[in-house]
Formats: C-alpha cells, sequence, structure tokens
C-alpha cells in the first residue's frame, strides 16, 4: 500500500480505455507535439497541434507561439513568444505518423529568449564543423515517488549502503526496470540516439547514454531524451529528478558526464591533441564551473566534493581510468594513443547547449578567461 501511495493520482486512470482511442484511425491528419526549454532553464513543456499532412522535414513544420507569461519566459503584458522547430522525432507516444518537435523560443522580437541556449551553440558549432567534435553525454537521473521520497526506499528509513546497487539485479537492488526499459524503447522509436543505461550506484538512480552525436545533434537529442524520460514517468505516475545531490549524506550525486573528441583526437597519434585539449581546460577551471549548471555552479557544489567519484570544484585535475578527476581518459584511449576524453565535471541537470559550447569555445576556438567572445553569425 504505501508502494501505492507515492505514484500519482493519473497513472492510475485504466490505461485499457485510453489504448481504445488510441487505435482510432487519422484520415490523414498529423499530431504534432511541440517541445521547449522553459524560463528555468531546466524544465520542458509541450503542446500539440494537428497538421493535414505528415511533415517530411522539418522546414514542413511551421513555426507556432504559446504564453511566456506562463512559463516564466515573458511579460502578461507582451506574453507571446515564439516556437522555431528545429529538430523532428517519430512520436513514441500517439506512434506513427505523430510527431515529437523540438524548438527554440524567440521572444517578441525574434531575439533568442535567455534560456535558448541553442541559438549560441549553433553559432559556435557551425564555426568549428571543420573539426567534427562528436560528444557523447551520460545523463545520471534520480526516480522519486510523487512524495518527493527516492521510489522504492522505505518510507521512514533508508536502504542498506552502496555496493550492490551499481549495474544490479534483484528485486531488492534495483527499482523502477519498468521505466528505464520503456524509456529506452521510446528513444529508440523516436530516433534519438541513445546508446545504453544502466542502474548507478544509489538505488532509485539511473543513467542513460546519449551518442555519439556531432556538434549541435547533441544538445537536441539529449533534450528529447530528457522530454521523452519525463514524459514516461507520467504515465507511471512517478518523477525523475536531474538534481546533482538528492539525497545528502554518504550517496552518490548525479551528474552527465561528457565524452568528447575531435577527428584529430580520433586519428593515430591524437593522443597529443587530447593532452593539448586538456591543457587548455585546465586553464579555464572557473568559467566551465559556471556554465555546468543551470546556478553558476551553486547546484555543482552539493555535488563536486571530491567524494563520492567527484573531483573537488575548487581544482582541477585529469587522469588516465581516475574517476575522482575533473577529466578522465579511458584505460584503451591510453593504451591506443588515440580516442576521446570524458568532462566529469557537468551536473545532471546541465543544459547539453550549454557544455557542448563551452568545451569549443575553450578547446578549439582557444578562448582564455572567464569572458567569452561573441561571433558574428556565420
Amino acid at each position: 500500500r504505501a508502494v501505492a501511495m507515492s505514484v500519482s493520482h493519473s497513472s492510475r486512470l485504466n490505461k485499457l480505455v485510453r489504448e481504445q482511442y488510441m487505435k482510432l484511425p487519422q484520415d490523414g491528419l498529423v499530431q504534432v507535439t511541440y517541445v521547449w526549454i522553459d524560463g528555468s532553464g531546466e524544465g520542458v513543456r509541450c503542446k500539440s497541434r494537428t497538421l493535414d499532412k505528415e511533415p517530411k522535414s522539418i522546414e514542413d513544420v511551421p513555426e507556432w507561439n504559446f504564453d511566456g507569461s506562463s512559463t516564466a519566459q515573458a511579460e502578461g503584458s507582451n506574453s507571446d513568444m515564439f516556437l522555431v522547430p528545429v529538430r523532428m522525432f517519430r512520436d513514441p507516444f500517439c506512434l506513427d505518423p505523430n510527431k515529437l518537435v523540438l524548438c527554440e523560443v524567440l521572444k517578441y522580437n525574434r531575439k533568442p529568449a535567455e534560456t535558448n541556449l541553442r541559438h549560441t551553440c549553433k553559432k559556435v558549432m557551425d564555426l568549428v564543423k571543420d573539426s567534427h567534435p562528436w560528444f557523447g553525454m551520460e545523463q545520471e537521473y534520480t526516480l522519486l515517488g510523487i512524495n518527493g521520497h527516492p521510489y522504492g526506499w522505505p518510507d521512514n528509513g533508508f536502504p542498506g549502503p552502496q555496493g550492490p546497487y551499481y549495474c544490479g539485479v534483484g528485486a531488492d537492488k534495483v527499482y523502477g526496470r519498468d521505466i528505464v526499459e520503456s524509456h529506452y524503447k521510446a528513444c529508440l522509436y523516436a530516433g534519438v540516439k541513445i546508446c545504453g543505461t544502466n542502474a548507478e550506484v544509489m538505488p532509485s538512480q539511473w543513467e542513460f547514454q546519449v551518442g555519439p552525436c556531432e556538434g549541435i545533434e547533441m544538445g537536441d537529442h539529449l533534450w528529447m531524451a530528457r522530454f521523452i524520460l519525463h514524459r514516461v514517468c507520467e504515465d507511471f505516475g512517478v518523477v525523475a529528478t536531474l538534481d546533482p545531490k538528492p539525497m545528502t549524506g554518504n550517496w552518490n550525486g548525479a551528474g552527465c558526464h561528457t565524452n568528447y573528441s575531435t577527428e584529430e583526437m580520433r586519428r593515430e597519434g591524437g593522443l597529443k591533441h587530447i593532452e593539448a585539449a586538456i591543457e587548455k581546460l585546465s586553464k579555464r577551471h572557473d568559467y566551465h564551473i559556471c556554465v555546468y549548471d543551470p546556478r553558476g555552479g551553486r547546484d555543482n557544489s552539493r555535488r563536486l566534493t571530491g567524494h563520492h567519484e567527484t573531483s573537488n570544484i575548487f581544482e582541477f585535475s585529469a587522469g588516465v581510468a581516475n574517476r575522482g578527476a575533473s577529466i578522465r581518459i579511458p584505460r584503451q584511449v591510453g593504451q591506443d594513443g588515440y580516442g576521446y576524453f570524458e568532462d566529469r565535471r557537468p551536473a545532471a541537470n546541465c543544459d547539453p547547449y550549454a557544455v557542448t559550447e563551452a568545451i569549443m569555445r575553450t578547446t578549439v576556438l582557444n578562448e582564455t578567461g572567464v569572458e567569452t567572445k561573441d561571433y558574428a553569425d556565420h
């Protein structure tokens, strides 16, 4: 009964009744769900409209608008904001031919909204496209009951200490696998470049990986994977939090480790390029910490303590196979002499556009200090 009480009321609605309606034909009409990032920089919103035929490309999806005063993005007296479609996916909830469409948000004057970090990221990615940057991001998250307590944890206490849960199997070690597997399948159906998943060190904590993605594609695919996660959790009546440290005490936090390489790093002898990039990152640690969570490093300060497989937020470090370092070079990469490296500093609630843009500014565009350069439209 206690477990039943921790799921939402809407999740207990009869899904067989819903299924009856979902099977009805659409007579050539298509539902398109527009998805965007709200004024928090962390939350996603969505709304749907009908198109009279299936869009074959993003250019076939019209711009739309919404009330920005209800998403902390505009004043009530001037609240209309533009939704500009940027990437289209198949809809795993309403199925083909219906679509999910990720959008950029523009203000009334067609300037990007404050939390539209894709706009400058795209500009930077266009500038560095000849280096062919590949990214893979590892999104950790924690499942909570509707009461805010980690899903499956005892109501008035804690599970046993960390140890048996990471990549665990068994009802006493793993909570919520149904949600994880549903999310995985939904992402594959949608066309999101999800490449894996596993149970994490803290019970009720999970991770999925997206990539490899080139340039702006990384942020687009991770944001849509997050939207799908929240939407799947809604069906199951639980909550997925991206809080970097959802439980205080002797429990692992949640990050979004970012794997990165350029074409020259992936070639024979690429290790010297990896080491050169890490050297540049070492001189710009404060700037990166500021953009690696939505609150200028305050969220990450709860997680990057130097304990629980993290580096210390105040110090930059790098090492081969070292999960307590800011930057980890995988052992295989050290042996092969080429490949990629992992930036372990981004928080679970980071904006992937901000993270990937910052890495490119520092390692390819050779920016230094805490100020960023404003590049003209490419």
